[in-house]
């Protein structure tokens, strides 16, 4: 695959944490199991897990090396998904469309793409690239190849306004329709550090519906007919998790 890839080298710090989570598992559940028959004594770490996983909440243990989230069904569920994303990228190549949620490290996947577009480019310095993005009319199944250059993202929320897939722009929000869901979002780099089109609404994107420093990943440049002003007063930002 080319280790000294950029692309690749996120990827193996991905599954380095993504082992590290799995193992803490294993190895907890199966103290667990041997607790509860009375073969081990049952230590603080394992009556957590147990009095947590009684109320479908995240042991602590497992919540301190892994990733926030709602009730242990939905991180589980999460867990799937992200080992599905990572072991299908290691055996069957480079994903077309990836799922930015299931990443430790987003900002890292970004600035990796970052780096391979500088690469590809005689002459261009990585301080002068800056991210750029389009949004595409596919939904993730309709996507059937990899761009030229950059990445396709999808599983992102919009929250305070709703996206015209026709006519690719901003628009008002379905009464009663808390979250829409954007299509395909093509993030590349260019070589200009150029102040971007002040028609444009710049959008942030957070990890999580809880809106802080913490959870921050990067900004997108969305198209809209009204003012920005009108969608920052509106509060509007794209999610990767809305649960």
């Amino acid at each position: 695959m080319g280790h000294l890839n950029s692309m690749n080298i996120f990827l193996r710090q991905e599954i380095d944490r993504m082992q590290k989570v799995i193992s803490i598992l294993r190895s907890s559940l199966n103290d667990l199991k041997l607790a509860i028959e009375g073969t081990i004594i049952m230590s603080e770490n394992l009556r957590d897990a147990l009095d947590n996983m009684y109320d479908a909440r995240i042991p602590q243990i497992w919540k301190r090396v892994s990733w926030d989230s709602s009730t242990l069904g939905f991180w589980f569920t999460e867990l799937l998904e992200r080992n599905a994303q990572f072991s299908t990228w290691i055996f069957e190549g480079r994903p077309n469309v990836f799922w930015m949620t299931g990443f430790f490290n987003p900002q890292g996947f970004l600035t990796a793409m970052r780096q391979e577009v500088t690469r590809a480019h005689k002459g261009w310095a990585l301080d002068s690239v800056t991210i750029h993005n389009e949004v595409l009319r596919q939904t993730k199944e309709e996507v059937t190849s990899p761009p030229a250059e950059g990445v396709y993202i999808y599983g992102l929320y919009m929250d305070g306004a709703a996206w015209d897939r026709r006519n690719g722009k901003l628009t008002e929000s379905t009464p009663k329709v808390l979250f829409t869901q954007l299509p395909v979002l093509h993030i590349f780099a260019i070589n200009s550090t150029a102040p971007k089109d002040p028609k444009l609404y710049v959008c942030p994107i957070y990890k999580k519906p809880r809106r802080t420093d913490l959870t921050f990943i990067t900004v997108v440049y969305l198209r809209t007919v009204l003012s920005p002003d009108h969608w920052i007063l509106r509060g509007v930002a794209l999610l990767c998790d809305i649960k």
